[in-house]
């Protein structure tokens, strides 16, 4: 359920009757207008609302002599779904929820899709009912127990109703209206007159942490023959969780770059981003990186939601994977010789979190015998007895080079899982590993120069880590597959 708009009505007695709060939302109302097509009715400003509503609620001028369309008895009164008739009365707003509670007439107009024609019973609507949950939401909140609080008490928890609508309905859609009614009467509101906006539901309270995290992912295709060319690309995400006090937090992050780095391309920015140097949006893998590409430091000046969010995502060029492999698989006399290398490259940091070599086996029987030595680290066969599963640790070996050697046999009746690609020879070895505390670009988040403009000193931690996804090494003298230019991923 969406509410296309909601208002706040006062009525007491001796007062004036006034719409104390409308709020309107734009993106329900744009919903409404595509669903209603050529039949939809825009809704009117509060002032024909309002007249609209008392008078389809009967209240409207009690001291007038008779008028036939407020108080003609066959004009029987739908409530709380109502008709407010708008253009003389050609063209009807429908359902009208209407709540009648002490010096107060809460009201809401639900986003409802019927098809024309005659209207299904208001029970089989499921707007209806959340339409009027969301009033007693509201009344409760309003009111609280009891019907007729002080006028500044009304008055505060009104003031209040914008910053509680964006939490418990933001952009029309209520979430968690029971919290209406157990909100503080003095809910946080934005300081001074600044306007908090749609997509940020609430205000953070309490000590500012900032929190940075950099993940740069590589992914890797090499066949070990001159004939193929080796591919690998690397990208980076920063994701970023700010609780900072204020309703729009200035906040700024700088990424930095080491002297000999490749400058970051394929720059992508959350839309908190306020501004941003063209030039780090210019950089792209399409095109021949020159000298003259900017190279940082990468400025990126925010305000931040309340959610954890990706702050930027970009793509680097380095020079050489992390790892290089060589893998060759030989089939003899009903046996399969293994000949594994792997060696970590000199510029990558010896301390994993975890890496791992798994060799899958695919179109064949169940592994029988497996006579395989490993140089460094542990090495195991699945349950299912068609995987190898070489745990490295989390270091490689002075030489930065390790090394399997062996000889496999299948058998059994059982036959292991198939794969259409990997057929004969054509297998391959996959890598999964993790460093902590490092990347291939060389870029990080620069903890000092994080910028938070807030009253209190905030406490900021930063991150970084390489992890691998879709790294292959493929058998060298199999078959393996190739796209011109692009990994198979």
């Amino acid at each position: 359920m969406s509410a296309r708009a909601l208002w706040v009505i006062s009525h007491d007695k001796g007062e004036r009757v006034s719409v104390r709060f409308s709020r309107r939302f734009s993106t329900v109302e744009h919903r409404a207008k595509r669903l209603a097509g050529s039949s939809y009715v825009a809704i009117p400003d509060d002032n024909t609302v309002l007249q609209l509503l008392l008078t389809e609620l009967g209240i409207s001028e009690p001291d007038k002599p008779y008028a036939a369309l407020r108080d003609d008895c066959l004009d029987r009164q739908r409530s709380p779904a109502l008709e407010l008739r708008v253009d003389a009365g050609n063209r009807v707003l429908w359902p009208v929820l209407a709540m009648s509670r002490g010096p107060l007439i809460l009201a809401c107009l639900p986003l409802v899709d019927v098809p024309p024609g005659p209207r299904p019973p208001l029970a089989h609507l499921l707007s209806v009912s959340q339409g009027l949950t969301l009033l007693a939401g509201l009344h409760a909140f309003l009111l609280g127990s009891g019907s007729r609080p002080d006028s500044e008490g009304l008055a505060s928890r009104l003031a209040a109703l914008p910053s509680v609508l964006l939490q418990a309905c933001p952009l029309g859609t209520p979430l968690d209206v029971p919290a209406l009614g157990a909100s503080a009467p003095t809910a946080h509101m934005p300081a001074g007159n600044q306007k908090q906006p749609a997509w940020k539901t609430g205000l953070h309270r309490g000590r500012p942490v900032v929190n940075l995290a950099l993940i740069e992912t590589v992914r890797s295709m090499q066949y070990g023959s001159r004939a193929r060319q080796d591919l690998w690309d690397v990208y980076g995400t920063v994701t970023c969780k700010c609780e900072v006090e204020g309703v729009l937090p200035n906040v700024t992050v700088t990424l930095t770059l080491p002297p000999n780095g490749s400058p970051l391309q394929d720059v992508l920015v959350h839309p908190c981003v306020t501004s941003l140097d063209s030039s780090i949006l210019t950089a792209s893998s399409v095109d021949n990186c020159d000298g003259s590409a900017f190279s940082g430091p990468y400025k990126f000046p925010f305000s931040p939601p309340l959610e954890p969010f990706r702050l930027c995502s970009y793509t680097s060029q380095v020079p050489v994977p992390p790892i290089l492999g060589s893998y060759q698989l030989k089939e003899e006399e009903k046996q399969l010789h293994v000949s594994v290398n792997l060696k970590l490259h000199e510029s990558v940091k010896n301390s994993f979190e975890y890496c791992e070599a798994h060799l899958p086996f695919f179109n064949r029987g169940q592994i029988g015998v497996a006579d395989v030595k490993v140089s460094s680290g542990q090495l195991d066969v699945s349950k299912e007895k068609s995987l190898l599963v070489w745990a490295l640790g989390q270091k490689f070996p002075k030489s930065r080079e390790v090394t399997m050697e062996g000889k496999i046999v299948f058998w059994g009746p059982t036959a292991g899982p198939t794969d259409p690609l990997c057929t004969d020879l054509t297998a391959y070895i996959k890598l999964y590993f993790k460093v902590p505390d490092m990347t291939l670009s060389g870029c990080c988040v620069d903890q000092h120069s994080v910028q938070v403009y807030s009253s209190t000193k905030p406490r900021i931690t930063t991150s970084r880590e390489l992890q691998s996804k879709e790294y292959f090494i493929w058998n060298s003298t199999g078959t393996a597959p190739v796209s011109s230019g692009h990994m198979i991923l």
